[in-house]
């Protein structure tokens, strides 16, 4: 097993905290064994050799190695009381208020697809058939890697993803195909993927009803979370929400952020 000198780690949690926000510095152990094998598939004879490897072959190298050293966990319904408060606090509100339609939200860091998917199937399910065909309910869906944006495209999922899925939401939006379970294009088609690194200016120009970013921020450094949560705050209309996992705060005493329940947090109107 190859092992990683002080600088090689000091190089990598550097460039993993500066290009994508991820704190590395308390993983030097979950570093070598991630990355050992791949060395050894890239014939890589150090660790700086493989980041030099990295560097020189662009952002699919990059990704690769992004995608070994991060972990995209999720299924569909995964944290509930969040898809409670986007039916019974958060679609209210709009139909109230949004004269336009038109109900902007977007999932970041959107793994394989289950979180989007979810609140699209929330969405309608709340509006019905007759009053979801008056709405724009299309989810903008972005993640850093490429390789988990095509399983979502793809919309191909095990059954233990789809364990906490009422069994009407299964018959209606899941055709079941051997040992897998494909979603209809009935919800596929309102979902856009997109890559984007959070820790890149965003480039939207329009505000967000809604931002799920959910553990995600575990993985950063405290500098690059206030920098997202602010970030966030801006690409917000008033009056919107920021879901976050349940293990995951933000701090009042660095953001502008109303603190709504655990998790849930709403910019001011």
């Amino acid at each position: 097993m190859i092992h990683l000198t002080d600088r090689e780690f000091r190089e990598l949690v550097d460039y993993m905290g500066s290009h994508y926000g991820i704190d590395l510095s308390k993983k030097r152990l979950l570093i070598e064994s991630r990355l050992c094998s791949v060395l050894a598939e890239k014939k890589a004879s150090s660790f700086s050799e493989y980041f030099a490897m990295v560097r020189r072959n662009g952002c699919g190298e990059r990704n690769a190695m992004l995608d070994r050293l991060t972990t995209n966990h999720t299924y569909f319904m995964r944290e509930p009381d969040h898809f409670r408060f986007l039916r019974d606090v958060v679609l209210p509100r709009q139909e109230k208020t949004n004269a336009g339609r038109d109900l902007r939200v977007w999932s970041a860091g959107c793994s394989t697809g289950e979180e989007a998917y979810t609140a699209v199937m929330v969405m309608k399910d709340y509006f019905g058939a007759r009053r979801a065909a008056d709405w724009d309910l299309r989810v903008l869906a972005t993640d850093v890697s490429t390789r988990v944006l095509e399983e979502a495209q793809r919309g191909v999922y095990a059954p233990e993803s789809l364990r906490d899925v009422p069994p009407r939401w299964k018959r209606r939006y899941f055709r079941e195909d051997g040992q897998a379970f494909l979603l209809c294009g009935e919800v596929k088609r309102e979902v856009v993927f997109k890559r984007q690194n959070l820790m890149e200016p965003f480039p939207f120009l329009k505000p967000f009803d809604l931002i799920f970013c959910r553990n995600v921020m575990i993985y950063f450094g405290q500098e690059a979370k206030d920098r997202l949560v602010a970030k966030f705050y801006d690409a917000l209309k008033p009056g919107g929400y920021l879901f976050v996992g349940h293990s995951e705060t933000i701090q009042p005493d660095t953001s502008c952020f109303q603190y709504i329940k655990p998790s849930i947090y709403q910019k001011g109107t």
